[in-house]
């Protein structure tokens, strides 16, 4: 479901895509501005694992300074039949978790010093078993194509302040172009969003049946979460909340409507309702 999901959302950004092209600059506006979402984001899908890592000040951990963490990832990793991915340590007191890396051979997970502390070994299992479920569906290219599409969809609706959409007989349409020019950010916003949270369930899925236990994720994403609202990560960015495994940063209200995570109570509920599975 999630899968389909997903896949409807970024049929949908395309969509919207080629409409706002349209409207604007026609078929060379649209190409346009996939090319500007394109070449941005292609930087970032090569070299998102560097960037990410120096931004969170995260340290490559051998076998020897971190034996428990590595032999959970080992374990996981062999399990779900993905190749041993790099891990890291963030130097933080707030738990959380995330992976990166374009592909399955270029994979890094990192957690922070917090984490380890506060979850008992099988939450810090399934926390693994979750960000595996990232590396496993490829989710950093899905998340880059979802960008990619956003980010050309509001170039084009910034570009509505200097061209207008003309109606059928070429008459400029300033109404129009102030609809664009608002609406098309938040419409690419929202379904930007939207792809995220769905591959979240999915990577909580995953670490269920990988794992065998749905309930030990719930248990870890509860005390994440309490932890996360009380002392938020000091170095947490929104360009890069949506890799965490629980939101870094505090929010309520209307930002809801933004977050790049599904409600934690919704992902807790549908954990706790999943069978329990002896390993």
């Amino acid at each position: 479901m999630n899968q389909a999901k997903t896949l409807l959302l970024i049929v949908a950004m395309t969509g919207l895509l080629v409409v706002i092209g349209d409207l604007l600059g026609g078929q060379s506006g649209m190409v346009l501005a996939l090319g500007i979402g394109l070449l941005m984001n292609g930087v970032s899908y090569f070299f998102s694992d560097k960037i990410v890592l120096a931004s969170y000040g995260a340290q490559p951990v051998t076998q020897a300074e971190a034996p428990e963490l590595h032999a959970i990832v080992a374990n996981l990793a062999q399990r779900a039949g993905l190749p041993m991915p790099r891990i890291a340590i963030i130097p933080d007191d707030t738990p959380n978790a995330f992976a990166t890396g374009r592909n399955p051979e270029h994979a890094v997970v990192a957690v922070t010093e917090g984490i380890m502390r506060i979850l008992s070994r099988p939450e810090l299992e399934a926390v693994i078993g979750h960000e595996l479920g990232h590396v496993k569906h490829r989710d950093i290219l899905i998340s880059s194509l979802a960008a990619v599409l956003a980010q050309a969809i509001m170039f084009l609706s910034r570009m509505a302040m200097w061209v207008s959409p003309r109606d059928e007989e070429g008459r400029s349409n300033p109404i129009a172009g102030i609809a664009v020019m608002i609406l098309g950010p938040i419409a690419a916003m929202l379904l930007q969003m939207a792809v995220s949270r769905s591959r979240e369930y999915l990577a909580d899925d995953y670490s269920a049946h990988l794992t065998g236990r749905p309930d030990m994720l719930a248990s870890a994403l509860e005390r994440l979460e309490s932890y996360n609202q009380q002392v938020p990560m000091r170095d947490a960015q929104p360009a890069t909340a949506h890799m965490m495994i629980v939101n870094p940063l505090r929010g309520g209200g209307l930002m809801n409507l933004f977050s790049t995570h599904p409600p934690m109570a919704a992902r807790v509920e549908r954990l706790r309702h999943m069978p329990i599975e002896a390993r």
